[in-house]
């Protein structure tokens, strides 16, 4: 016969394991949905250097991050051609070795014919991202925020082994202008002892003959080299400059890593760095290679080409990092 009793007491132990499942399930979800939660931290590296972040969810679709990135430093090797040149003539492409020896006379060091310069990135900023997960169950994200640090994302500068060339070639040019100048004849050389004017006259030929010393480093956009010399401390250097803060959009992926407990995560992101249109390349004499200048000739031709070609900075990265809580 049917036995109710039992059959009540199997609907009873069914419905309450389903109630069970379901409390738990919600108690999960409850949890889930909970308001800032897996706070993690982790570190990262990817074009825009080595980082170090915390991430927390302030709700299941959005995530906030925040942190460091600092690009190591490394040398770009490039060299420039030395040469001389006069004004309203141009470059004197055949000169250098007469030049060369006249210096040698004046200074007593032989000047090469090559500047080596070494080009090293300088790029460190604050980020502050935003994560939006679209669907709640899987990992891809859309990502926008910003970063924000310093001007100077590059820099170029002669490498020690040239100073005595640059100091050569400060004193040659300082000497070529004052003996073309008024003062030669005008004030005195040394106390109240003034140059012979037809000595002036005789150094001006020479000089003239001879040229400036320069390094040719590209041609303006009239089509007259743009020579730079050495500053006040007889070094030669670059610049690149770009927005201080630099905007952010990309698309992302979070899932995780093989552990047991879960609470290793990975990151991936691609996307841009809104910086302000082509970084420019501001010479210690304030002539920006960017847009000022043309025809910049081999590795610091290429690096400029470079350069220009980046409106924006192309972001790829991997994070790996830990939730805490």
């Amino acid at each position: 016969m049917f036995n109710s009793s039992k059959t009540t007491k199997k609907l009873y132990l069914t419905a309450a394991f389903m109630l069970s499942l379901h409390a738990v399930q919600a108690q999960k979800t409850t949890l889930n949905n909970q308001p800032f939660r897996d706070f993690n931290v982790g570190v990262s590296l990817g074009t825009t250097g080595v980082g170090v972040d915390a991430s927390i969810h302030i709700t299941d679709y959005v995530r906030a991050r925040a942190g460091f990135d600092v690009i190591p430093h490394f040398n770009m090797p490039m060299s420039f051609s030395l040469q001389s040149y006069t004004d309203g003539v141009g470059v004197n492409a055949d000169n250098f070795d007469k030049l060369q020896k006249y210096m040698y006379n004046l200074t007593k060091v032989e000047v090469d014919d090559m500047v080596e310069m070494d080009g090293t990135p300088t790029m460190t900023n604050f980020k502050l991202l935003f994560d939006v997960y679209p669907w709640k169950s899987k990992g891809w994200r859309a990502t926008v925020g910003f970063y924000a640090g310093s001007r100077k994302a590059a820099k170029a500068v002669n490498t020690m082994n040239e100073m005595p060339s640059l100091i050569a070639v400060q004193i040659y040019n300082k000497y070529y202008e004052h003996i073309m100048s008024d003062e030669a004849m005008d004030e005195p050389f040394f106390g109240d002892i003034y140059l012979d004017p037809y000595l002036v006259e005789d150094l001006r030929q020479k000089l003239e003959a001879q040229g400036q010393m320069g390094i040719h480093v590209g041609d303006f956009k009239d089509g007259t080299p743009y020579m730079m010399q050495p500053d006040k401390n007889s070094m030669v250097k670059t610049s690149a400059f770009v927005n201080s803060f630099k905007p952010y959009v990309g698309l992302g992926y979070t899932g995780d890593l093989l552990s047991e407990n879960q609470r290793w995560k990975i990151d991936v992101d691609c996307g841009m760095m809104i910086w302000g249109g082509s970084p420019k390349l501001i010479t210690h004499d304030g002539t920006d290679l960017t847009h000022d200048v043309t025809n910049i000739k081999g590795k610091p031709g290429d690096y400029v080409d470079l350069m220009k070609s980046f409106k924006v900075y192309p972001v790829v990265s991997v994070r790996f990092a830990y939730i805490l809580f």
